[in-house]
This record gives structure tokens, C-alpha cells and sequence, in this order.
């Protein structure tokens, strides 16, 4: 991570190892997360590399990947590597089975040589194997795809692998189940580093569920009311999510959509099945519980950056959309 003081941002850099019989679906996805966060905030800039033992890479749609990066001989500070997935099958025409097996050997040994204790490991999918490989999950929890977990506990005995997991944190080390999933770790990931708001907005603009961890429902809440395509409605809603904890009146939110007071109001319960005041109370109540979550926060300063009035406040509106009181998220992400 490259940092240049002022108000400058701050450059990560980001290395996808690309193994052989790569699985696009695992680069894809998770880079295009990465894409949209360049764009949608100015504070961190991802600088991607994608490399791997040559300058081409197969992949399991028999897709060449060509000018690649070789692998780096040291890594700078506070990096990322994200090592993708790939297929154990090895394909018609493509050698013999040893030569593919040598290749991940290579990748896990260049891990184990050049991974420092300040670079972040990001496993998508069987990528995790390789990061086990080169001792990457020793003494973490990890994951990895349900079809590929008993692999991993043979190579990785001193990990903690932990199954039907979407993805697994554990300090610098992030492990995802596979495909999909990885999106939902790169989401993560981006909202811890950025804000939230920022991992909604990219989870609307790649139509997918925004999921934090595996206690969230799989539908995020800060997407709740977002079901619709009225553009005005959307204006209205984008500058309540982008800062819940203002003091938004109808006047205001009216003159950001364009619309009169009354047909807001009549269009936005139209689309979203909810009020105005409704919806404020949501996202205020959706922020509450991120802080909660990810800081050390009294309740009574959770509740003022929320926008709520009191704690009292916070409480009643909570109950509204919460089974589980304020403190279950904090005891149990903890």
C-alpha cells in the first residue's frame, strides 16, 4: 500500500495469481467489484496486477489469458494477492497431469518466499489450496469450495477449516467458498476499506445480494426499497444512503428528485412500499449497525451518528427491523 500524504489517495496494490486452468468466473467477478470501487470513491485506488509463471495462462473455457506479469520478486508494502481458483481436471490436449501439478507447486512456493507479514491473502474458491500449499493458513480459519474441504484439511492440518461458509475472515488472511462468493468477499473487504455505502452502491450496479458475513440475511438491508426503476425515487434514495444520519426533509429530498413534496411522497411509497421517514429510519438503523459491528462505539454515540435523537431513539427503531438486539452484533463479530 502506497501512501502519498495530503489529500491524496491511498494506492493498494493488487496481485491475482492466476493458476493453471484458471476459473475466469473467479477473477471476474471479484475484479470487477474492485473496478466499480475505483470509480464510485476517490480515497483508495486498487492498482491491479494479474500474474502468473508465464506470460499466458490457460484457463477452463479454453480461453487463453495472454500479457501477464511474471511473478514479482518481492511484494511492496500492505499488498494484496488474490489467487484464484481453478480446475484440478486437466484437459484434453493440455500434457501431462505433473506438469499442472508443478506449476501450483511453483505459485505456493513463490508465496512462501515472498508473502510478508503486512501482505493481505485472498483466497477465492480451490485458490485456497495453493495458499495452504505454501503454509498461508497455518494457525487461521479458513474455507474454501464444499468439494475441495477435505483437500484442504489434508494439506492444511494446522489450519482451522471451516465448512458452508460463504467467506472467512481471519486477520490478513480472507478465504471464500467459491465463484460467487468471491464477489461477496470482495464486497466485504471494499466496505471495511472504504464505507458501506460505497459496497451497496457496487452491489446494485452488479444486480447481486451485498452479503457481509454469514449471520447476514442474504439480501442486504441497505438495498431494501431499492426493487424498483423510478429513476427520481432513486435520486431521493441514493442521497439518503450516501448520508443516512443527516436531517433530511421532505422539502430537501423533493428538490434532489426533482418532484413536488406530494407526488414524492405518493411515488415513494408507490415503489418502495414504505414512507420517506420510513426509509431514513432504515438506513439510519442499517449505518447504527455497521458501527456497531466494526468499531467500539457507546451506544449513545453509535445513536448520534446514526441521526437518531437519543438511544431511546435508536432502540425503538431497531426493534422495528431487528429480532436481535443492538449487542448480539457487537458480542458476536466481536
Amino acid at each position: 500500500m502506497n501512501t502519498s500524504g495530503g489529500a491524496q489517495k491511498t494506492i493498494i496494490s493488487v496481485y491475482v495469481v492466476l493458476p493453471p486452468q484458471t476459473l475466469l468466473l473467479d477473477v471476474a467477478g471479484p475484479l470487477e467489484v474492485l473496478r466499480y470501487a475505483n470509480q464510485q470513491q476517490n480515497d483508495i485506488s486498487f492498482d491491479c496486477h494479474f500474474i502468473a509463471s508465464g506470460e499466458t495462462q490457460s484457463t477452463t473455457i479454453g480461453l487463453t489469458l495472454a500479457g501477464l506479469e511474471t511473478l514479482p520478486n518481492e511484494l511492496p508494502d500492505n499488498a494484496m494477492v488474490l489467487i484464484s481458483g481453478s480446475s484440478s481436471v486437466t484437459p484434453p490436449g493440455a500434457g501431462l497431469e505433473s506438469d499442472i501439478t508443478r506449476e501450483r507447486r511453483a505459485l505456493a512456493d513463490w508465496l512462501r518466499s515472498t508473502v510478508r507479514d503486512d501482505t493481505v491473502i485472498i483466497s477465492i474458491c480451490s485458490g485456497a489450496l495453493i495458499a495452504a500449499q505454501a503454509g498461508l493458513f497455518d494457525r487461521h480459519q479458513c474455507t474454501t469450495h464444499t468439494d475441495c474441504i477435505s483437500e484442504l484439511r489434508r494439506i492444511a492440518p494446522l489450519a482451522q477449516v471451516l465448512e458452508n461458509r460463504l467467506f472467512v475472515e481471519d486477520g490478513k488472511r480472507f478465504s471464500s467458498a467459491g465463484i460467487s462468493t468471491g464477489i461477496d468477499l470482495l464486497l466485504h473487504i471494499v466496505s471495511g476499506l472504504t464505507t458501506p455505502m460505497v459496497a451497496a452502491h457496487i452491489a446494485q450496479t452488479m444486480v447481486v445480494y451485498l452479503r457481509r458475513s454469514g449471520q447476514d440475511p442474504q439480501i442486504s438491508p441497505w438495498l431494501s426499497g431499492r426493487n424498483h426503476i423510478h429513476p427520481s425515487i432513486h435520486k431521493a434514495q441514493d442521497a439518503i444512503m450516501a448520508a443516512p444520519a443527516e436531517e433530511w426533509s421532505l422539502p430537501q429530498l423533493a428538490g434532489r428528485s426533482g418532484l413536488s413534496q406530494r407526488h414524492l411522497s405518493r411515488l415513494f411509497r408507490e415503489h418502495t412500499g414504505m414512507s420517506v421517514v420510513d426509509y431514513v429510519n432504515l438506513m439510519r438503523v442499517n449505518l447504527a449497525r455497521d458501527l456497531i459491528s466494526n468499531s467500539r462505539l457507546d451506544m449513545e454515540s453509535v445513536a448520534e451518528r446514526s441521526g437518531f435523537a437519543s438511544t431511546r431513539h435508536l432502540r425503538r427503531v431497531w426493534s422495528e427491523h431487528n429480532s436481535h438486539s443492538p449487542s448480539h452484533y457487537r458480542s458476536h463479530l466481536s
